[in-house]
C-alpha cells in the first residue's frame, strides 16, 4: 500500500481513532502541533483539495460535515482551527486529503 492514511483507514497501520463514519476516518496526529491535534481523512483516496471535484463531493462534504462532530467530541467548545495543506509549498506531507483539527489553547493568530 502506497498511501500512508489508507493503511490507517483499513488498519494495517495502528493509529488512536477518534471517530469514524461512512465518509470519513479521524485519528489523533502522532506529532501533536497543539494540545488537540486530530487528523481527519476521507476512507476514499482523493489526493489534496486540487483534486476535489463532482465526482467525490458527496465524499468530501461528509468529511466536512464530521468535523464539528469531531471538535464536539474532542471537547473543544472554546474554538479550533482547520487546516489542509496542499502541495509542497504548503507542506503537504502524505498526498491524501486530509484536515487538520488543532485546539485545545488559544491559537496564535499567525501561521508565520
Amino acid at each position: 500500500m502506497d498511501c500512508l492514511f489508507c493503511a490507517i483507514i483499513e488498519g494495517a497501520i495502528p493509529s488512536k481513532k477518534v471517530y469514524e463514519d461512512e465518509f470519513s476516518y479521524a485519528f489523533l496526529d502522532i506529532n501533536p502541533q497543539a494540545p488537540v491535534h486530530c487528523l481527519v481523512v476521507p476512507k476514499k483516496h482523493i489526493s489534496s483539495i486540487d483534486e476535489v471535484s463532482e465526482d467525490n463531493r458527496d465524499t468530501v462534504s461528509g468529511v466536512l460535515l464530521a468535523i464539528p462532530k469531531i471538535a464536539k467530541l474532542l471537547g473543544l467548545e472554546g474554538g479550533y482551527r482547520v487546516i489542509s495543506n496542499v502541495g509542497e509549498d504548503g507542506c503537504q506531507s502524505v498526498k491524501h486529503l486530509h484536515f487538520h483539527i488543532l485546539g485545545g489553547k488559544k491559537l496564535p493568530e499567525t501561521m508565520a
